[in-house]
């Protein structure tokens, strides 16, 4: 493997890095305080090309690839998890399904918006009673005629309380089990489509979630991503590309950690010097950089192998584990090395312990990506 970023993938890096730096850092604190979805950075990140990464210019994205993708939401979580997840969601939970299972119209009327971000999608999987087993879907999908009948409750929903579409799982024929799922575009006005209140989280306050009513919402049939039965095969392809895009939010997360603890270690001084002359500050500082560069080297692979066509769920889910749980060990040592500061919102060093939790429970727990992971290994 080449470890050598290609020119258009420094450009797209960079680009992301520059905008990161000089617009969403300044506010991260502030997104998080308020809890309030970043809007004017979201539609400035769909005017630089980075919400349609890859999305092919025929429907308005970038057409580049999931490196691309990997290195700049790496870069905007570094400066702000909160936006990184949403921009993950819009990219490869709504997006990449239109484009891999929908129909050239439904790829005409969303693909250019989302890559735009004219317009927000969701991904509406889970549900009070179905959340690492996808399969026990209790939201039913009835035909009448030539639409559909949808009740049910989804929980969980990432961008719900800001979207304009979500893609919604529901079972079709329950006895069939997971071939009883199919997958349908239901725009968010849709009458009898409610949101709970928006959920009061630990992490991530500003990439808004809520539950998702639905009680008799009917969508034509021209809505139905992809065949009827396929829905839990779309749903587990898009968690695969989801899962290095929240592999790049972690890996960002870790930086922000690192280096913020690495500023702080070089300014704080005990005992007549900076904290970084101690050996036992040196050593997390270490191990926080060699677990980095370990975790990324992950997510390009796995992102790598998505672009060379053909299965790549083992090493998304091998990116995911570790990322996140880097994240969460460089986040601990963080607030250590802060101390007290550590442990204060004046510092950025307990929001990154906040949101850094996250990423080791949703699109798969770590448990799942460790059921993925031996699954594969053992049909070796």
């Amino acid at each position: 493997m080449n470890f050598e970023l290609s020119p258009e993938q420094k450009m797209i890096r960079d680009t992301a890095r520059d905008f990161a730096t000089r617009e969403i850092a300044p506010q991260a604190a502030e997104i998080d305080r308020t809890h309030e979805f970043p809007r004017k950075i979201f539609s400035r990140l769909g005017e630089l090309g980075l919400l349609g990464i890859m999305v092919p210019e025929a429907w308005g994205g970038a057409g580049m690839d999931a490196l691309s993708y990997a290195v700049a939401l790496e870069e905007i979580a570094r400066a702000c998890a909160s936006t990184a997840v949403a921009m993950s969601v819009q990219s490869s939970l709504c997006a990449a399904p239109i484009l891999k299972e929908g129909t050239d119209a439904q790829r005409a009327r969303w693909l250019p918006d989302l890559a735009a971000g004219r317009k927000i999608g969701c991904f509406a999987l889970s549900e009070p009673e179905a959340g690492s087993d996808a399969k026990a879907q209790r939201t039913r999908a009835t035909r009448d005629g030539g639409r559909w009948i949808l009740n049910g409750t989804k929980n969980f929903i990432t961008n719900a309380p800001v979207a304009d579409l979500a893609i919604v799982l529901a079972t079709t024929d329950p006895t069939k089990g997971g071939r009883g799922i199919t997958a349908f575009l239901v725009p968010m006005e849709s009458a009898g489509l409610t949101l709970g209140p928006p959920d009061d989280k630990l992490g991530i306050r500003g990439a808004p979630s809520a539950q998702i009513f639905l009680a008799d919402c009917a969508v034509s049939d021209d809505a139905r991503l992809g065949p009827e039965g396929d829905g839990f095969k779309i749903a587990m392809r898009a968690l695969d590309g989801g899962r290095i895009g929240i592999a790049a939010q972690a890996l960002g997360i870790a930086r922000a950690a690192f280096e913020d603890a690495v500023r702080y270690a070089r300014e704080r001084k005990t005992f007549g010097q900076p904290i970084a002359e101690h050996q036992a500050i040196q050593f997390k500082l270490a191990d926080m950089r060699t677990e980095i560069e370990a975790a990324r080297m992950l997510l390009w692979r796995a992102a790598v192998k998505k672009d060379r066509g053909g299965g790549y769920s083992t090493e998304a889910s091998m990116a995911k584990l570790f990322a996140s749980e880097v994240a969460n060990r460089a986040a601990k040592e963080a607030v250590q090395i802060f101390g007290g500061y550590g442990y204060l919102r004046d510092y950025p060093a307990e929001r990154h312990f906040r949101d850094a939790k996250i990423t080791e429970i949703y699109e798969g727990t770590s448990e799942i990506q460790r059921l993925v992971i031996a699954s594969a290994l053992l049909k070796e």
